[in-house]
């Protein structure tokens, strides 16, 4: 944040009207991330600092159109997936949205040659079941061995989280985090079953859990949209419960 090197006062900063997680831009566009480097390195020509300098671009495009900041403004009503009732038509619900996604994902894997799902060393599928399990309260069986329950909760849903936000941006339109991010977690599934996972894990007995749904299984900006828009948190709070 520029307040923060404002206090700090570094030797040389570039401050960047980038959202938070991407100094370089948006990915996969080496040009415009190298503009961005090559100020950064000029400013080692100064004779002398502090020096604090804003980067006189915006990323490729602009700022992310009215319909990937609905959340964040006044539209209420959110294109959500449809509610499902009792506790197998969750999963089922949920194996058949990743069964959809997964050509997209195999697809976004082949266009980068990489991917960040595999942390957990759980398949998806299995991830799912176990996700879902502890979303209910059921205590499920832990699906590796060498973990124990909140540590091994932790990354089979970041697992999820990467191959969903994979597979999405493999398609036109999803160009921005942000994006991303308002269709994972209010209107997929997936994103249901994490709320609820979060609810449940606020009020675990176990350290870790609790400490995970409060600091990292939903991003801070998710929470906040929620709570400054109430007709948008009760409208999806009522799918699910």
């Amino acid at each position: 944040m520029r307040l923060h090197s404002e206090n700090i006062k570094p030797p040389r900063a570039l401050w960047v009207p980038f959202e938070l997680g991407r100094p370089l831009g948006v990915p996969n566009d080496a040009e415009f991330q190298h503009k961005v480097i090559a100020s950064a390195f000029a400013l080692l020509e100064r004779d002398a600092g502090p020096v604090l300098e804003d980067f006189p671009e915006d990323v490729p495009g602009g700022t992310p159109s009215e319909d990937e900041f609905e959340l964040a403004g006044q539209v209420c009503p959110i294109d959500l997936p449809p509610p499902v009732s009792g506790d197998s038509d969750i999963l089922q619900a949920l194996e058949a949205e990743i069964g959809r996604l997964a050509p997209w994902y195999e697809m976004a894997v082949n266009e980068r040659g990489r991917t960040t799902v595999g942390v957990s060393k759980v398949e998806i599928p299995d991830a799912a079941r176990f996700v879902v399990g502890m979303a209910q309260e059921k205590a499920p069986e832990i699906p590796r061995g060498d973990l124990e329950r909140g540590p091994c909760l932790k990354v089979c849903s970041e697992d999820l989280k990467a191959f969903y936000s994979e597979a999405i941006s493999a398609q036109p339109g999803m160009s921005t985090s942000l994006a991303v991010e308002n269709w994972l977690w209010n209107k997929t599934v997936l994103g249901k079953v994490l709320w609820q996972l979060r609810d449940a894990g606020l009020e675990s007995d176990d350290e870790f859990t609790r400490y995970h749904a409060q600091r990292s299984l939903v991003p801070d900006r998710q929470i906040h949209l929620h709570e400054e828009n109430p007709c948008v948190f009760e409208s999806f709070s009522l799918q699910r419960k």
